[in-house]
């Protein structure tokens, strides 16, 4: 059983995949070829965005974020401390101060009472300027998006979506990548729409802010090729990629989707008696980067996943640790005490295998699996 099974995938499009590479090697146009122009235009079509650009991964979409919206030293920007470490790297890299703000405890997603409670604080020191807040799509949620812009609004700050774990998510019928004045995606291949290497995409429906990232995205490039009007990077999605993500595109639109959403129910329906199981807010839809339930402890959780290994289950922990405890920010002097949802997630959370092309055979084996462990688990606990 493969925790994101991307060999199944290639199998079930392996015939338009292979085509559309070769026209690339065909043309042999392998660097911003018209398959990245058509890709750029269909994900801003199916995100509802006036504009998409591409890049080279979704850690570079959030650092020409950055740049496109001038935030640098002295600023702080506001992100959940239960998440990927790149979502206040970047904010670091940019010179600018991440304000780890903690997170619900059921949607996983960075709670909006701890970031209003932030907001004023820093606002209290005086020390930095407030500017952004960056909230990430966790394991495919979008974030409260309503009470998160609601806050933005009243302190006067810019939202960027992180929407790495996100693409293809929903709230309210709105698309997760549509929220605030910038979104980013990731293309990393086990994201839900992944490509074959590193890809991301930014997207906004200001003019200006897509005139900035394209030119930041090819070092800084005006009108001409060595026309460098700006200090830039060098960050572009490739045209095998492109052609690849048109594909996939296709397939995750007309049905991947829909089956992995199909899977997670099973899931939920299975262990809703059993586990803690994850939570999809009503009008929310998830894509289901991950399906992460959790244990009522840390013993029990670790104890279940060498279960599962022992019986040839994959499983995955994410994440071990939450931002306030990384060692590349120790010199913030944080505590567990300020983010108790994030440290009681990081020693309870457990990621199962989930992807469009699993099987109801392989989700009823990890789940009698579960249920196995529990039933034992419970029964020496009462001995």
């Amino acid at each position: 059983m493969e925790f994101r099974d991307l060999k199944k995938q290639y199998q079930e499009l392996k015939n338009n995949i292979n085509k559309a590479v070769l026209r690339v090697m065909d043309n042999s146009n392998y660097i911003m070829g018209a398959e990245v122009l058509e890709l750029e235009s269909k994900l801003a079509e199916y995100v509802g965005r006036e504009y998409c650009i591409t890049c080279a991964n979704g850690t570079d979409a959030l650092s020409l974020s950055m740049m496109a919206l001038n935030i640098t030293s002295g600023d702080a920007v506001f992100v959940p401390d239960f998440t990927f470490f790149s979502t206040a790297e970047i904010v670091s890299y940019a010179g600018a101060t991440p304000i780890m703000v903690d997170v619900d405890k059921n949607t996983f997603n960075i709670s909006v009472s701890d970031l209003e409670d932030k907001i004023k604080m820093v606002y209290e020191e005086k020390k930095y300027t407030p500017k952004a807040i960056i909230p990430v799509d966790l394991f495919g949620l979008p974030a409260d998006y309503q009470k998160i812009i609601s806050i933005a609004e009243k302190y006067d700050l810019m939202v960027i979506e992180d929407g790495a774990q996100g693409f293809g998510g929903e709230l309210y019928g709105k698309k997760a990548c549509s929220f605030g004045v910038i979104s980013t995606t990731s293309f990393f291949p086990a994201k839900p729409l992944g490509c074959y290497g590193d890809g991301g995409a930014i997207f906004t429906d200001d003019s200006k802010l897509a005139e900035l990232l394209r030119s930041y995205r090819i070092h800084g490039k005006g009108r001409e090729k060595y026309d460098n009007i700006r200090i830039g990077v060098n960050s572009r999605l490739d045209t095998i990629q492109a052609a690849i993500l048109i594909e996939k595109l296709h397939a995750f639109i007309n049905y991947e989707l829909d089956n992995i959403n199909a899977i997670a129910k099973k899931y939920s329906n299975e262990l809703a008696n059993v586990v803690d199981i994850p939570v999809v807010p009503k009008g929310y839809k998830s894509s289901w980067a991950q399906y992460t339930i959790c244990l009522k402890d840390r013993e029990t959780r670790d104890c279940l996943k060498m279960y599962l290994k022992d019986n040839e289950i994959p499983s995955m922990i994410y994440y071990p640790r939450g931002m306030h405890q990384q060692t590349a920010f120790n010199n913030y002097d944080l505590n567990d005490e300020t983010y108790p949802n994030t440290t009681k997630l990081c020693g309870t959370v457990l990621s199962l295998p989930i992807h469009p092309y699993m099987t109801e055979n392989e989700v009823v084996t990890v789940c009698n699996t579960i249920k196995e462990f529990m039933y034992k688990h419970d029964k020496e606990g009462k001995n």
